[in-house]
C-alpha cells in the first residue's frame, strides 16, 4: 500500500508542475515572450492544455466569471495542496 501513497503523490506532483508550467507559459505567450507559431512552443501549448483542460472544465462551470481573469489553475492548485495534505495526514492508512 505504501507503494499506492508514493505513486499518487507522484501523481501530484507531476499534476503540481504541468500547471505551473502551464501558467508561467501563457503569461509568457500573452506578453510575446514565446510565440505559438514557433513549432515547439505550440506542440507543448497544445500538450498541456489538452492535459488540463478537463480538469479546469468543472472547477471554471463552478467559479464566478472575473472577466479575463481565470483563476481555475490557482483553484486547482489549492485542490491539490489540500489532497497532499489529506493523504499525508492520513499516511498511517497506506501502511
Amino acid at each position: 500500500m505504501q507503494s499506492l501513497f508514493q505513486i499518487i503523490m507522484l501523481l501530484l506532483d507531476v499534476l503540481w508542475f504541468f500547471i505551473i508550467a502551464h501558467v508561467i507559459m501563457s503569461w509568457l505567450i500573452n506578453f510575446q515572450v514565446l510565440n505559438t507559431s514557433q513549432q515547439l512552443v505550440a506542440q507543448i501549448w497544445y500538450m498541456l492544455n489538452r492535459i488540463l483542460e478537463p480538469i479546469y472544465a468543472p472547477v471554471r462551470r463552478i467559479m464566478p466569471q472575473l472577466g479575463g481573469i481565470d483563476l481555475a489553475p490557482l483553484a486547482v492548485l489549492l485542490g491539490v495542496a489540500v489532497l497532499r495534505i489529506v493523504l499525508v495526514n492520513n499516511y498511517a492508512l497506506f501502511v
